[in-house]
């Protein structure tokens, strides 16, 4: 149950005490130009970083040998852990093999499977001996139906040796991806198709000095890893990313979250390591602050997220990173558990969201969660980048009350806003951006501009116009903005955010449509749980029966007719929606693993559902405002 002072509604959060934490200053440096281009920049200079990030797995080894560095659920429920002293170890001796293997920026290696010790082993152990390697996501191996994006990384890649956590489930994968002289190596479970090498067999090769010798030649502009985008509109691209991006990159983030100096971080993370957020972000933040990664096997997803709730109930973080999919998935086993609510914000001290916007209402529950199960207020931060970023470009250091601000540049970027149709388009530059593409030097001179800052393709505006210091906010993707017929530019990432929340908890997300038409239509992804229990249709009904429900649709119509009477132009005003059965396709390019939809490539693929918006007479699936 939760207590009387969570569900009281006239207990107001906002009149408790913010944790304590240290954070770095919340301020900017202008230059406003003549014809509209704004630079913002830090005032305060970056520190000094290291030249790899494998010196800090040196630092830590040799000051605190005995921390936990990293630890995964076995199968039996407990915690495998290893120290700060033993990763080294594995890592030297995997390193040692790595080299007798000859591999290199010609010969890379690919990972298929995703967040485990011995992933975390072999990419540290690559990086150490100034070898590149390929995180690549998993549902590319065990999703797809064709393993089209598989095979056009390994293709870009020809990696010279491919590990997968364990041979069986990945082995029609390998088979249709994989070339033959690429050598497999497999936790358990060798593949019955090829020869495979067992993990076991790496880590148990003795290290000469020839490993000091390439570690020693790791500079800033060694290649430590290719991560590939998700490849929404096309066939994934890599993104270089080196040594010099990742150490300045955590010199930037600790310069903004002055507090992981303190004391070493704990995390409990499931975000995957084919992506910046959950491996250059947080699993170096871990590595380079002599934090504990505690490696969380759920996700944001039905059935999984009772995973998560069970290592928070045991693992009290210091900070916690998520998605806005997963802190909503999370609310419920926080409102059911006090022992969960208790230890989950016991020592937490932000809260941090990327990836998407979170809602209000999210915001404000967990808020609420945190002053009854404490008695404080957990900051909420954010920030914006991407993978050519890696990834904290921009970081919100200070208190906002609401969601969406995503801070300043943090020290060491150069932050340079061009008008564009209205907008402020952002493009940056500082050692955390990455030099290009892998192979493909057309896309790397298209990403930057005649004065070497990256496109990123986000539009932001200030929090604040008259005060720059309060931070910016996002405002759209630049390539999903389009125009009404009347000429009218809608801008879809601020309707989207609006609509999805105002139909919380129905809406799990939505792709906005009206391009060269008279009004503005939404395809709707529901919230099938949500949607299930108004409805009061037993479990067993079927999706379509759901979604057409009367007491479903006529809620929807409400909230419809509510956001149209909010509106205040042709360009916010949603007239139409249709609730789609069918998931977003990580085929198609819909929807990359983080849940993250591809407002483009769903309209693409779902271009008679989104005509069918707009036909007349109106179709029976078509739910309408008042007067249309």
């Amino acid at each position: 149950m939760v207590s009387q002072t969570l569900a009281d509604p006239a207990h107001d959060a906002r009149a408790a005490p913010l944790r304590p934490v240290r954070l770095g200053p919340a301020d900017v440096v202008l230059d406003k130009k003549a014809d509209g281009t704004i630079h913002l920049r830090s005032p305060h200079p970056l520190e000094r970083y290291p030249d790899k990030i494998t010196l800090r797995l040196e630092h830590w080894a040799k000051t605190a040998p005995d921390r936990v560095f990293i630890a995964q659920r076995t199968a039996a429920g407990d915690w495998r852990k290893l120290t700060y002293a033993q990763t080294l170890d594995q890592v030297r001796r995997i390193a040692q093999a790595l080299l007798q293997r000859k591999l290199s920026a010609e010969r890379p290696i690919a990972i298929l499977s995703g967040n485990d010790i011995e992933h975390a082993l072999l990419a540290l152990a690559a990086m150490f001996a100034g070898i590149p390697y390929a995180p690549i996501s998993v549902p590319y191996s065990l999703m797809s139906s064709d393993f089209g994006k598989l095979k056009s990384i390994i293709a870009d890649l020809i990696p010279g040796m491919v590990f997968v956590s364990d041979g069986k489930p990945f082995g029609r994968a390998i088979d249709a991806a994989v070339p033959a002289d690429a050598e497999i190596v497999v936790t358990p479970n060798p593949l019955g198709s090829r020869p495979a090498t067992l993990f076991a067999e790496l880590a148990a090769t003795e290290p000469t000095a020839a490993v000091d010798a390439a570690h020693a030649k790791v500079g800033p502009d060694t290649i430590a890893k290719i991560l590939f985008t998700s490849g929404s509109t096309g066939n994934p691209k890599g993104v270089i990313n080196t040594q010099r991006m990742l150490c300045a990159n955590q010199a930037q983030i600790r310069a903004g979250l002055a507090f992981l100096g303190d004391e070493p971080p704990v995390i409990v993370d499931w975000l995957p390591w084919n992506h910046t957020f959950g491996s250059n972000h947080n699993f170096n933040m871990m590595l380079d602050n002599g934090g504990s990664l505690y490696i969380d096997e759920g996700k944001p997803l039905p059935g999984a997220i009772a995973a998560t709730a069970r290592n928070l109930k045991e693992i009290a973080p210091t900070i916690y990173f998520n998605v806005p999919k997963g802190f909503e998935a999370l609310l419920p086993h926080l409102r059911a558990d006090a022992a969960l609510r208790e230890n989950f914000f016991s020592r937490l001290k932000v809260m941090f969201y990327a990836g998407a916007g979170l809602q209000q209402s999210v915001w404000d529950e967990l808020t609420q969660m945190s002053v009854d199960a404490c008695g404080e207020r957990i900051i909420f931060l954010s920030s914006i980048g991407s993978t050519e970023t890696a990834p904290a470009a921009l970081a919100l250091t200070q208190e906002s009350g609401r969601p969406g601000n995503i801070g300043l540049p943090l020290r060491g970027v150069a932050l340079k806003l061009v008008p564009n149709e209205g907008k402020l388009e952002a493009r940056l530059k500082g050692d955390n951006i990455t030099p290009g593409y892998w192979k493909r030097p057309d896309l790397t001179a298209e990403a930057f501009d005649s004065e070497g800052y990256y496109r990123i393709g986000d539009a932001l505006k200030f929090a604040d116009p008259a005060d720059p210091a309060k931070g910016l906010l996002f405002d759209g993707r630049l390539a999903e903005d389009f125009k009404l017929a009347s000429g009218t530019w809608v801008s879809t990432g601020a309707l989207r955010a609006q609509f999805v929340d105002h139909f919380a908890p129905l809406a799990r997300d939505a792709v906005i449509a009206g391009a060269d038409r008279d009004f503005v239509a939404v395809l709707v992804f529901p919230d099938l749980d949500a949607c299930r229990k108004l409805s009061g249709l037993p479990d067993s009904a079927r999706l379509a029966a759901v979604l057409s429900d009367a007491r479903v649709r006529g809620e929807f119509q409400n909230r419809m007719n509510a956001l149209a009477r909010q509106s205040t132009g042709g360009s916010s005003r949603i007239c139409r929606l249709i609730l789609m059965e069918d998931a977003p396709s990580l085929d198609a390019g819909e929807a990359t693993d983080k849940g993250s939809i591809n407002q483009r490539a769903v309209l693409s693929r779902r271009a008679a559902l989104a005509g069918e918006l707009y036909a007349e007479p109106v179709s029976a699936r078509v739910i309408s405002i008042e007067g249309m």
